[in-house]
């Protein structure tokens, strides 16, 4: 592949936006886009961001579904503000994606999809490659669908398969724009076609075009060079979150000796971690999709009395309905992982998109006293290792513990460094012994207030468990007013006691200064970087970026009393704030909120860390 270009733009990172119809296929352009910057040795981020509606009408901005790709040669945090080059297969596309287009950048979009009929049909009053707004980029009007049909000619195929690897044109331009191979795309293809070797053929001849076309037309005059991003030596995969919380489990199900069991009902955006476990099952996973939400949980309780490392995945909605069910976990005293991928709600709300709406949910969503473990993650690739620190603390504490992440985590991919299952944290799950003459089903550790895990079966252990409330000790059934106090206590206690075992909240940038700003979650990325920006113009701004919730690190007050203002950055209308407020009532807090289903920007974070810092 040789190129013709001349002028090369040397960047630390680049920032790339894939839109089209949600029949172009622009999930899959991007994510091998990113799987291929990845074997270049780049460090990058990814954001899918799907229509709502499974499918949406035609050329509408409705139907419009995005991926957008960070990638550089600097550690990348986030998955970019504005990008640098957009490539639009129809106008809806166009029309909803340009206000993320940097001013000057590279926007490609297909020629032949602005018909007089799909201008109107996205909402413009004249055609926009004609009427001078897009002046302000550098615009190229590809005739994609054109090309793509006349380079597949001469292989006869129908028409709907010949339009449906027009995406291959677009991507082919790209991987010239950045002088990358085409090996791993073509990797990609002999496996996943391998019995239809015509659509091999036509998705690499199709590639093979855009690439050239690239290569000729003027106003791609440029080509982009990033450097190889520095990287700890060892193994990298680009992994979605979804897949890096099922390989979690997997790790902490191997470490524990625990067999691993997940009970859940697919659901908007945690469905891939159940499809994800399932092929697994020759590492002793059992997966069991149940018929709702109820009878996944169940399901997982029940496995976990049995003395399996029990699993429910769901979503807001889903969550709701598992309710009573972990109600049934804590006063059992069993462990249960319950992770809620997040999205926007209330109700079925919207089910492709990404909010942090479901923290008072997940700390106070049942009836009773009834206190859970709550732990976030904070990037795609951690999600492996908070999924394992939520098997961790289940098993060896006995208690549910929900692990919260989201749509933008959960579909997001970053590059993730495959750890050795023996480097993890060890975990110790506290199984009672056979014949063991001191057993009681309640009897609990001094330090720990954890009762032992007796399996079903094992000669000496008979007990009796439930959702009545049980005497303490003995596990018998009572009504003891006495009693119930004091196992309310007991319950409270062991959570809180977890406290002993998570790490300290740390500090971006100085212990004590002007501003504290908080943030928890998926959140992570905009809001480091953008305390980082400010940090090195020399501003009074330091960040606490919050994993574990309930209950928070032990230091959370020495962290927080050394700064005059503390601003809590949530997408949600302020659930961590008020939180905070009831936690450590002390301080005062100001608050800045997002609810739109999409993430926050650098930008728009420094802007309002800025107008903290000036008020007076």
């Amino acid at each position: 592949m040789v190129k013709t270009k001349s002028n090369v733009i040397q960047r630390e990172a680049v920032v790339v936006k894939f839109v089209g119809d949600s029949g172009d296929g622009m999930q899959l352009t991007g994510t091998l886009f990113s799987d291929t910057a990845a074997l270049a040795g780049l460090d990058l981020a990814t954001f899918p961001d799907y229509p709502a509606e499974i499918r949406a009408p035609h050329n509408t901005v409705a139907g419009v579904s995005g991926f957008q790709v960070h990638v550089g040669a600097k550690k990348i945090e986030t998955t970019g503000d504005l990008c640098d080059v957009l490539v639009a297969m129809n106008p809806a596309s166009l029309k909803s994606n340009l206000k993320w287009a940097k001013p000057g950048a590279t926007i490609i979009v297909d020629l032949d999809t602005f018909e007089e009929a799909a201008v109107k049909k996205a909402g413009y009053a004249s055609d926009p490659l004609e009427d001078g707004s897009l002046s302000n980029f550098n615009l190229v009007k590809a005739p994609i669908t054109t090309l793509t049909r006349a380079s597949l000619k001469p292989m006869g195929l129908d028409a709907k398969t010949v339009d449906k690897s027009k995406n291959m044109f677009a991507l082919g331009i790209m991987y010239h724009l950045f002088s990358w191979s085409f090996d791993a795309t073509y990797d990609f293809f002999n496996k996943k076609f391998k019995s239809k070797p015509e659509i091999i053929e036509a998705n690499k001849t199709v590639l093979e075009a855009g690439y050239s076309y690239a290569d000729t037309v003027e106003a791609l005059h440029s080509v982009y060079q990033v450097s190889k991003a520095a990287m700890k030596p060892g193994r990298y995969r680009n992994i979605t979150g979804n897949v890096a919380t099922a390989w979690g489990f997997l790790a902490a199900s191997e470490r524990s000796g625990r067999p691993l069991f997940l009970g859940s009902y697919p659901i908007t955006p945690a469905t891939e971690i159940l499809i994800e476990l399932a092929k697994f099952k020759s590492l002793g996973a059992k997966v069991f999709q149940a018929e709702d939400e109820i009878a996944g949980i169940c399901s997982a309780i029940g496995a976990s009395y049995t003395g399996s490392m029990a699993l429910t995945t769901t979503s807001g909605p889903g969550l709701s309905l598992k309710s009573e069910a972990i109600g049934l976990a804590v006063m059992t005293e069993l462990p249960l992982v319950i992770v809620n991928v997040q999205r926007g709600g209330p109700s079925t709300g919207l089910p492709t998109k990404s909010e942090q709406s479901d923290l008072y949910q997940a700390l106070f969503g049942r009836n009773g006293e009834c206190p859970v473990v709550v732990i976030a993650a904070s990037t795609s690739a951690n999600c492996f290792y908070y999924a394992y620190m939520a098997a961790k603390i289940a098993m060896e504490h006995m208690t549910p513990v929900i692990l919260l992440t989201d749509g933008y985590l959960g579909n997001g991919s970053q590059l993730f460094r495959i750890p050795k299952v023996a480097e993890l944290p060890s975990i110790k799950p506290p199984m009672a012994v056979a014949n063991d003459p001191d057993y009681k089903p309640y009897r609990r550790d001094p330090e720990t207030l954890v009762r032992k895990w007796a399996i079903p079966g094992t000669e000496g252990l008979r007990h009796r468990v439930g959702g009545l409330e049980k005497e303490d000790v003995y596990g018998n059934v009572s009504t003891d007013p006495l009693n119930h106090q004091k196992m309310i206590d007991l319950r409270e206690a062991k959570v809180q006691k977890v406290a002993d075992f998570i790490p300290e909240q740390e500090i971006t940038g100085d212990k004590e200064g002007e501003l504290l700003v908080v943030s928890w979650g998926g959140t992570l990325g905009p809001v480091f970087e953008a305390v980082e920006e400010l940090q090195k113009l020399g501003k009074s701004v330091s960040h606490a970026h919050f994993n574990y919730i309930m209950p928070l690190p032990k230091n959370t007050e020495d962290v927080l009393k050394g700064f005059k203002k503390i601003l809590v950055c949530e997408l949600n209308s302020g659930q961590f704030v008020n939180y905070l407020r009831m936690t450590h009532p002390s301080f005062k807090y100001q608050k800045y909120n997002k609810v739109q289903g999409l993430p926050f920007t650098v930008s728009e974070l420094s802007r309002v860390i800025n107008q903290t810092l000036e008020e007076k």
